[in-house]
């Protein structure tokens, strides 16, 4: 359908010069600068540049991985832009070469998403600009590259905050918004591609493009939740509300997974917090029976002080089982800092990320939820996290952002670690993955495409469903060469 990349065809400069360090346009010289000793005949294809182009092995070697370590493509070369100007003009290049082409934030991804062969990685961290805000701003427009924590701190110095965070604030706003984005405001805001006004993207074809709800729509919806299928996102503008000053987190316990279920779901239909998350644990015998619901009631300016005899009404925890805590909103947002900082210390940071992420009817989330528990064992999760909490899908207008035909659905992680030499272990999570993706499927679940399930180019179109038509056609008119983000395997 689309073209299919010529490999190590075009780029001959660079790979004739893959030890040299760094190519880049010297503005002062008017010329190519590089370590090396290529010759200018040999880059004269290459677009000037207000950035660097890097060739140097150890900038490949860490494209060709991921924060799943799991997958290694090598690409042919790295784009560090100085401007947006630079990923137009590298695209276009790629365009005209059939060379591949993913965008890469922080690199978070855990299954060679963000990665190419052959090709071109785009890394959009020095896209981290955010723009000029207000007391009355209802809005803030962000480069790409900009971290979820940085955007955060920009915005509170002003008494405001974007409605949905992901746990982990180091992700970048291009990256989220490619999948989704969500945390536990999302029953209430929708994802964070609900929250997007408008978008500055890079097409396929190299065309730079404004696009919003009431312009270039079909590529603004495209965008979203697409998966870089379509354009490269280098700029956002996200909707802004009123931030509170402090928040009331509570933690409550619970040994039977249909109630917890349930009260979540009580939760989220009644709006009285305004953050419902949760995780499973397992208990002593090694099974994982423990579920701890976490929900957190922002108070003033945005609320009333919170109630823990209105908030905690019907509930049906473990008597003994209630932590309730008041924190700052930057430290609520920000309170897996020191837990990712213990894990890097300890090493369990560059462990291999098998992540299962899927989506789960309501009506069936127990059922689905337990059989995948049931299974896994303590050593198969390793230093890992399971998350299991409601989200509301009529919060949730994104076409691209696909979720059950169901109210409330449930999103369900098992975000397991493996020792990356421990191969075998790492498939066998790969097989548990697919195995627990098909009967969600065969459900009516999807994936939420931030994991390590693997899947075929018939799945993806399963996935998309009802907008496979609209992503194809996006994808035809604004990538014809099918060039972008191959790593996702859609096309």
């Amino acid at each position: 359908m689309f073209g299919t990349p010529s490999r190590r065809t075009v780029l001959r400069g660079l790979t004739v010069t893959a030890g040299a360090a760094v190519i880049g346009f010297d503005t002062a010289a008017r010329g190519w600068a590089t370590t090396g000793s290529a010759s200018d005949a040999e880059l004269a294809g290459i677009p000037r540049l207000d950035g660097t182009l890097v060739v140097d092995a150890p900038s490949l070697a860490a494209a060709a991985d991921d924060y799943g370590h799991i997958v290694h493509h090598r690409p042919l070369a790295v784009l560090r832009p100085g401007s947006v100007a630079d990923v137009v003009a590298m695209i276009r290049f790629c365009n005209d070469h059939c060379l591949p082409v993913a965008p890469r934030g922080q690199g978070h991804a855990p299954f060679g998403q963000a990665q190419v062969e052959d090709g071109l990685v785009i890394e959009t961290a020095t896209l981290a600009g955010i723009g000029a805000l207000g007391p009355d701003s209802t809005t803030v427009i962000v480069g790409a590259g900009a971290k979820w924590s940085d955007v955060a701190r920009a915005t509170l110095a002003h008494g405001l905050t974007p409605p949905v965070f992901t746990d982990y604030l180091e992700l970048s706003v291009g990256g989220t918004l490619s999948v989704g984005g969500l945390g536990g405001q999302a029953h209430r805001h929708g994802a964070q591609v609900d929250n997007v006004t408008a978008l500055r993207v890079v097409t396929g074809a190299g065309e730079l493009v404004r696009c919003s709800p009431s312009r270039r729509s079909d590529l603004f919806h495209a965008v979203l939740a697409g998966l870089g299928q379509c354009a490269v996102i280098v700029e956002a503008t996200l909707r802004l509300v009123p931030a509170p000053e402090t928040v009331r987190q509570y933690l409550l316990t619970y040994d039977d997974l249909e109630t917890y279920l349930e009260d979540q779901r009580t939760l989220v239909e009644d709006r009285r917090f305004d953050y419902v998350e949760g995780q499973v644990f397992a208990n002593a015998q090694g099974a994982f029976r423990t579920y701890v619901l976490e929900a957190a009631a922002y108070g003033p300016p945005v609320g009333p002080a919170p109630d823990d005899t209105v908030l905690l009404r019907g509930l049906r925890h473990l008597a003994d089982g209630v932590q309730v805590v008041d924190l700052p909103y930057w430290e609520f947002l920000d309170r897996l800092a020191p837990v990712i900082a213990a894990l890097k210390e300890a090493g369990v940071w560059t462990y291999a990320h098998p992540w299962l992420n899927l989506v789960l009817p309501g009506e069936s989330a127990a059922d689905l939820s337990a059989q995948v528990l049931d299974d896994l064992t303590p050593a198969d999760l390793g230093p890992g996290v399971i998350l299991l909490y409601p989200l509301w899908s009529d919060r949730s207008a994104v076409p691209m952002f696909r979720t059950p035909d169901d109210p409330v659905p449930y999103l369900f992680d098992v975000l397991g670690a493996t020792p990356p030499d421990d191969t075998a272990a790492v498939d066998r999570r790969l097989a548990a993955n697919r195995s627990a993706y098909e009967a969600v499927a065969a459900a009516g679940g999807t994936q939420y495409p931030v994991g390590s399930i693997p899947f075929t180019r018939a799945d993806w179109q399963t996935h998309f469903g009802p907008s496979w038509s609209r992503l194809t056609a996006a994808k035809q008119t604004y990538d014809p060469q099918g060039i972008l983000v191959p790593g996702q395997g859609v096309f």
